[in-house]
């Protein structure tokens, strides 16, 4: 059976038995702020299991993306190196909310697994856990396994929890025996080896752990059950390692092409993988490779694996960053790029992987079809960014492996592993894998210290402004979030109703209480969510106000944040929203959908929302897009944003709580951060924008009133990040800039008036600013826009004429230097056979510089150079070093160049031929002068 063909047998095996086939959920999950990617089927139905949410069905069953790379879900290490851990995987599964139990599970998994698929029964094995008799005596009741082959093990390996609180249960797991001739023992089973390995986990959710760590029955029982697609499609297609099965041949066989390196699928071994990873030689630039074929096979499924990763974790939206799951992405692709090393490969090549993986699976994931190009431009971005200090870093990292204190301790220092992460954005555990290869160990500590006192320098430098402070009501908000997350809000979920798309103030009794915390039977205020803020207002008892700072959300309750406590007395009170600025929030997340829209139609339907963020006073979107957009792109967004609130389009009525199947069929687009049940609010205006969307949002478009885009930049690799204002906001940005325009144009108007006068005639003069009016304001802007043009065409030809003549004026100066170059060429001393030059020069430039070390190369013919100059108070050096040396004796540039600035306090490098570098101190010039011989001898004894 082919990997397609097992998936559709499963699912169809338990369609026919009643269970609703549910797609998977994104990778990311966006509605739990506990995960950073979906690691288990369950991920999608934590609320059914919490008791917060329920389905329109009682059985289900899916095949759901998962990412496991980090938590107690972290085999990274193994990856590639064993046969069957991934980072990404696929779970089939089947689900019982309250249904079906354990008889059904078990009768159900045995007959699909020694029927329909027809696994020898013999090589079955099952455990359950140590005191669940039930699952026992079923086994041994309705299937025909070997009662011998069932066996009782402890929490560890046989009780499943979400969480240390929270629903759990016992669970029975299924393992194959695949020994060559059948006869693995029952000491092999959950011994973690490959030849009896587990395929299905049946879990039995029947239990309720409180903060106490008491187990109390659940009113319903359920049934969680994950088999890991890979390991199923290695035991039925006959193949040892999953690697070797048509999920991932066809991704190593498109790296065997482009990378012209065989693949016979070796494993290394363990004992002597540190020895054969010795005997790699990677070079600086053009690398000899010479690894083992094991090690070769090695870094093909590394790259096969975590290509799978970065492919199904941008497609749902995540970025590569340096954060969260931004950081583990990185450390993913940086992963990858350094095991290309392996097979020769500097350049990109990990992106051209992603049309073969797309080709393999979009049939059951569209998703990735739908978003390749974007996901192809993003790794892509990402290699090339990584590919720049990659070679650079490697050759630091040899020097610090060979360095004496190094090879004596056996450890690579915190400090060094820091230096790999900050200079070279080494994640830590490419540091940690490739000192392994050299049986070397980090410093785990002095490096986690390092890391700690540079965040430390981070907050300190960010609450060091007094823009950024918090204030004491920022810090109440941020304690209050922290407070409203660990409230249990179960006991509400059916009680409470939110109210605020219908009004902004409503009276209601209070449901609970505690400390500044308020949760109300019903509340008009919006909890944060979606990207939009939480409401602020008051909360009325009597004659007495009770501000409310911040609404947040905990499950389906929203919890209000108040400035001071409640008395004890209160049972009900009045719950009134800040209604304008409620109104400015509306009007931003309104013309978030717009720009959303807008971005798709001028810049294509590849644009995707990354993430966005909506305030009173502004508000921000992340979208993919592989460049930066001009001028005349923005101008155009903002203008189709514009021209759609100008037709005060009115939002569709009717659309809050409606089927999710029938939203999708509007075409509605899923918007970034919110969840999506069964069923889902749309909003809707015109045929302009159709989305999902939980927010509050304006009756019709001409609210919003004015949209003016403030700030457009690059946020990460693929990803951009627009921040805008609407409304009362916008209007006063526009004035400002005006102001600000004017002023300029005033300025640079009088400076020009007697030097340019028939291209002043151009310019119109213009009439006093209007008063605040939208469409004047607009008009005004545009045309004082125009003569900031103009203005800036003449002032670009002045400065166009200046460049001309410091040309000039560089080219005449050089050439007077150029005597004293031969003068510098014919006194060179010699050392080791080497003609050596180093002298302090004039320059106005490190430009100039390096074209006078061009120039003395050329006269010198074989040696090494080093000129040094002060230029704006600062040592500027370059080295050069003849191409016969570097070819011969081994010779560069940056070694020397990085060890003579040491002497005035800096740094530097760059090619073998000729490097750069810059110092503080001018004092130790002549010092760093004399040096330069020594410091090229000592390198030729090298």
């Amino acid at each position: 059976m082919t990997s397609s063909e097992i998936r559709d047998s499963f699912l169809k095996f338990f369609k026919e038995r009643n269970h609703t086939i549910v797609p998977s959920s994104p990778v990311v999950p966006y509605n739990d702020p506990s995960l950073l990617f979906a690691n288990a089927g369950m991920n999608q139905f934590k609320d059914v299991f919490l008791g917060t949410g329920k389905r329109s069905y009682s059985r289900a069953a899916d095949t759901q993306k998962c990412i496991r790379v980090s938590g107690k879900h972290n085999d990274l290490e193994e990856v590639g190196r064993d046969t069957y851990h991934h980072t990404f995987f696929e779970m089939l599964g089947n689900w019982s909310f309250g249904d079906y139990y354990k008889k059904e599970a078990i009768e159900w998994a045995w007959e699909l697994l020694t029927k329909t698929w027809g696994l020898p029964k013999n090589r079955l094995w099952a455990t359950v856990y140590k005191d669940d008799k039930e699952a026992e005596q079923i086994w041994k009741s309705v299937t025909e396994i070997d009662p011998n082959h069932v066996l009782r093990f402890g929490e560890k390996d046989n009780f499943w929890e979400m969480g240390e609180t929270g629903p759990c249960g016992p669970c029975s797991e299924i393992h194959i025996d695949r020994t060559p001739d059948g006869t693995a023992t029952a000491s092999m089973v959950n011994a973690g080896i490959a030849e009896v390995m587990e395929i299905w986990n049946l879990v039995f959710i029947q239990y309720n752990r409180d903060d106490t760590g008491k187990l109390t029955p659940l009113p319903a029982k359920h049934v969680d059950t994950g088999m890991g697609f890979e390991r199923i499609c290695a035991v039925l297609q006959g193949k040892q390692s999953n690697y070797d099965t048509d999920v991932f041949l066809p991704i190593i066989n498109k790296i065997s092409e482009i990378t012209n390196q065989p693949y016979d699928g070796k494993l290394s071994d363990k004992k002597n993988r540190d020895a054969q990873n010795a005997k790699s030689e990677i070079g600086n630039r053009k690398s000899k490779i010479s690894v083992s074929q094991s090690e070769v096979d090695t870094s093909m499924r590394v790259i096969a694996d975590h290509v799978r990763t970065l492919t199904f974790a941008i497609g749902d939206g995540a970025i590569p960053g340096n954060e969260g799951r931004g950081y583990v992405l990185r450390r993913i692709l940086r992963r990858a790029a350094r095991f290309g090393r392996n097979l020769g490969m500097h350049k990109p090549f990990i992106y051209q992987l992603v049309p073969t993986l797309v080709d393999k699976m979009s049939y059951i994931f569209p998703e990735i079809k739908t978003n390749y190009v974007h996901i192809q431009r993003v790794i892509k971005g990402e290699e090339e960014s990584f590919n720049t200090t990659l070679d650079n870093g490697l050759k630091i990292f040899e020097e610090i492996v060979t360095k004496p204190e190094t090879m004596n301790s056996k450890t690579i220092s915190g400090e060094d592993a820091f230096k790999l992460y900050d200079t070279f954005g080494f994640p830590l555990d490419l540091t940690e894998l490739m000192t392994a290869e050299r049986g070397l160990k980090v410093d785990i500590k002095e490096f986690i210290q390092l890391m700690e006192e540079q965040k430390k320098r981070s907050r300190d430098s960010h609450t060091a402004s007094p823009r950024k402070a918090s204030t004491e009501i920022e810090a109440e908000i941020i304690r209050g979030k922290e407070s409203a997350k660990q409230l249990n809000t179960s006991a509400f979920e059916k009680q409470f109703k939110f109210l605020g798309y219908e009004c902004m103030e409503t009276k209601s009794p209070i449901l609970a209480s505690k400390d500044n915390l308020v949760i109300l039977e019903s509340t008009p205020f919006y909890g944060e969510s979606g990207g939009q803020v939480g409401d602020t207002g008051e909360l009325i008892i009597g004659s007495n106000s009770f501000t409310v700072i911040d609404t947040q959300k905990n499950g389906n309750v929203n919890i209000h944040i108040l400035e001071k406590q409640l008395p004890d007395s209160s049972k009900k009170v009045t719950a009134k929203v800040d209604k304008e600025r409620r109104l400015s929030i509306m009007r931003n997340h309104s013309a978030t959908h717009l720009l959303h829209n807008a971005l798709r139609k001028i810049l294509g339907t590849h644009v995707q929302q990354a993430g966005s963020f909506v305030a009173p006073d502004y508000l921000r979107f992340d979208f993919s897009h592989f460049a930066k957009p001009s001028e005349h792109e923005l101008a155009d967004i903002e203008a189709l944003v514009n021209e759609k609130i100008k037709e005060n389009i009115p939002r569709t009525p009717g659309l809050n709580n409606i089927p999710f199947e029938e939203a999708k069929k509007m075409g509605a687009l899923m918007f970034f951060g919110d969840k999506y049940g069964e069923r889902v609010n749309v909003i809707q205006f015109g045929n302009f924008s159709t989305e999902f969307c939980g927010g509050t949002h304006v009756n019709n478009t001409g609210e919003i009133g004015y949209f003016k885009i403030c700030e457009e930049s690059s946020i990460a690799s693929g990803v951009r990040r627009i921040i805008a204002v609407t409304g009362t906001y916008a209007l006063d940005y526009l004035n400002k800039q005006i102001c600000d325009f004017q002023a300029e144009y005033d300025s640079a108007y009088k400076q020009l008036e007697e030097i340019f006068k028939p291209q002043i005639n151009d310019l119109k003069q213009l009439p006093p600013v209007p008063n605040q009016a939208s469409s004047e304001l607009t008009g005004y802007f545009n045309k004082l826009y125009k003569n900031k043009i103009l203005l800036k065409k003449i002032i670009e030809q002045d400065n166009e004429t200046k460049k001309t003549l410091e040309k000039e004026r560089a080219k005449s100066r050089l050439k007077s230097l150029s005597g004293s170059i031969d003068e510098l060429a014919a006194a060179a001393i010699t050392t080791y056979g080497l003609k050596i030059v180093s002298a302090k020069v004039t320059a106005s430039s490190i430009d100039e510089l390096k074209s006078l070390g061009d120039a003395l190369r050329s006269k010198l013919g074989s040696g090494v150079g080093l000129l040094a100059s002060i230029v704006d108070n600062k040592v500027q050096l370059v080295c050069i070093v003849t191409d016969d040396l570097v070819s011969a004796k081994k010779i560069e540039a940056g070694k020397i160049v990085g060890a003579v600035a040491k002497v005035v306090g800096g740094g530097g490098g760059g090619r073998p031929h000729m490097a750069t570098a810059g110092g503080k101190d001018t004092a130790k010039i002549d010092e760093a002068i004399i040096k330069t011989k020594s410091i090229v001898e000592s390198l030729l004894k090298k």
